[in-house]
């Protein structure tokens, strides 16, 4: 096949104005086209009096070499290289486990098991049908579950997001994981948009269903089962250890893959006291900007901003400013909700949630500040952690101390005024709302970087700033604040076996690199076995 790009058409294309686009390409009758492939499909929202869609396409014809041959001066024009990702069967008695059932986790489970090595996969929450009654039971009564949330349980932090899935990593894993989400129940549309999510609606089901893949392959699922600790022999890996219904439970295993997720602070520290390397890492925290989105429809698209082809509209913002730091967005959900993500007791932190379909009122995004180990205060290699729960009780508190979230309006916040009530825009977040200034809550040096940058991202997007916006806190859980430090092998440091893995572990930054990283750690789990038999 021939892989062709940057093909351009109205948004009101058809197929046969793709295909006739495809023949010009070529210089070939479109008639003699056999088939075509969308392999990418993005908005060039560049000039908003002529918005277009860009398409890479794979191409199957007649005579290809030939077609080639006449095109080969031609950049946008190559051969399609189709690449299937394999797992060879692996042959031992040898069962890995796999601690935490997110993304990370989830991948590394499927390889293992399609290699014929029946692992064992322990989730400290629930599965997912039970999770969404916990949740939704949270987001009503404001009873926080803490083993099972937004943040704990089977499919991970992801199963209540936008289910984004772009992801600034390149690797050829990446196909893999989107065809097994579109096997798994996922919408075919993610395998060619430019910008892939899946929706919380969807993911919900396509969890169950992996679930349901890896037992068919052999593998072994205990829910609501924490797992605590690990015995050596000799820096060797022997056995892990779980409690589970208040019993504590071991397995004789050499490898096991920690894929615990960035909110998992318990384990983590429980971690740390046995002696596993830890580093700090940047991370980033502020809060979550709401407007309404046919508003920013408008400010994007212009004339076009209630095309039905274009769906509602999102963005990506970062600027830079005098103090020093940068205002960044992050993990934009249009037509979506702000929602309760805590996982401890008295903390409170917020994220964004949206359905595929992405058709509510608002759109919401995180504004978030990086902040460093310089920022935390300690030396202590957990010191993110503590710097998190640090700022988290203080939004618990500032929220009235019942999981309420403190808000505020974007012009009161830019004046220094408290907010006494809103305009055109209502806040989603569920259980409810207080206010409260990001003054109460978050360190001077974040908010000064909030009220520069949100006037700065306002030149960028007409209306970003106006008064009626909500900002509503607490952002804290976009990425892990540890690091757990792993060799050439991606064992932990000094300890052969215990594989540290996904967001949790410090390498990863949402699904799609976090199930890119439990691939890898499959993988390398999958080599020392074989080693192992030689």
């Amino acid at each position: 096949m021939l892989r062709i790009q940057n093909i351009r058409l109205p948004l009101d294309y058809t197929d046969t104005d793709l295909k006739k686009s495809v023949g010009k390409k070529l210089h070939i009758p479109f008639e003699q086209i056999q088939q075509i492939q969308i392999r990418k499909r993005s908005v060039d929202a560049r000039k908003k009096d002529n918005i277009s869609f860009l398409f890479t396409l794979d191409v199957k014809i007649s005579n290809e070499k030939k077609v080639f041959q006449k095109c080969s001066k031609d950049k946008d024009i190559s051969l399609a290289v189709m690449q299937k990702y394999r797992v060879n069967i692996c042959h031992s008695s040898e069962r890995p486990v796999v601690v935490g059932f997110g993304p990370a986790g989830m991948f590394s489970a499927y390889v293992l098991a399609k290699a014929g090595l029946r692992p064992i996969i322990l989730e400290r929450g629930c599965p997912v049908e039970e999770r969404v009654q916990h949740v939704q039971n949270f987001r009503s009564s404001g009873i926080l579950k803490p083993e099972s949330n937004i943040q704990f349980g089977e499919g991970g932090a992801g199963t209540f997001s936008d289910g984004k899935l772009n992801t600034g990593i390149k690797d050829d894993r990446i196909r893999f994981v989107l065809e097994t989400f579109v096997q798994c129940g996922a919408p075919s549309e993610i395998l060619w948009q430019a910008k892939p999510h899946i929706g919380t609606d969807y993911l919900q089901n396509m969890v169950k269903n992996f679930r349901l893949l890896i037992q068919q392959l052999g593998g072994e699922f205990h829910f609501q089962a924490k797992f605590t600790e690990f015995s050596l022999n000799h820096q060797q890996l022997t056995a892990i250890r779980y409690i589970q219904n208040d019993e504590l439970h071991e397995i004789s295993t050499k490898h096991a893959i920690l894929a615990l997720g960035h909110s998992a602070r318990d384990t983590l520290e429980q971690l740390y006291q046995k002696n596993i390397i830890f580093t700090p890492k940047p991370f980033a925290i502020g809060v979550r900007i709401e407007h309404l989105q046919k508003d920013i429809n408008k400010a994007l698209y212009g004339k076009f901003w209630n095309h039905p082809a274009l769906g509602a509209a999102n963005y990506q913002l970062a600027v830079h400013l005098n103090n020093g730091r940068s205002l960044y967005t992050f993990c934009m959900c249009p037509g979506g909700e702000v929602v309760a993500s805590a996982s401890e007791p008295e903390k409170l932190s917020v994220n964004g949630m949206s359905y595929f379909r992405r058709d509510g009122k608002n759109a919401n995004s995180a504004l978030l500040v990086g902040v460093s180990p310089k920022d935390f205060g300690s030396e202590h290699p957990l010191a993110g952690i503590f710097f998190q729960r640090e700022w988290e009780k203080k939004a618990f508190q500032a929220g009235g101390g019942n999981y309420f979230a403190p808000v505020v309006c974007v012009g009161d916040f830019l004046h220094h005024r408290e907010s006494n009530s809103f305009g055109r825009i209502q806040p989603t977040y569920i259980p409810g709302v207080k206010f409260a200034s990001p003054d109460q809550y978050l360190p001077d040096y974040v908010c000064e970087t909030l009220r520069s940058g949100i006037q700065e991202m306002n030149r960028r997007i007409q209306g970003f700033a106006c008064e009626d916006a909500i900002l509503t806190g607490i952002e804290s859980r976009s990425s892990s604040p540890v690091r757990m430090c792993r060799d050439e092998n991606y064992c932990s440091t000094g300890i052969s076996g215990l594989y540290p893995c996904g967001e949790g572990a410090g390498y990863s930054g949402g699904i799609t690199s976090s199930a890119v990283d439990g691939i890898k750690c499959a993988e390398a789990v999958l080599r020392q076995i074989r080693a192992e038999r030689i």
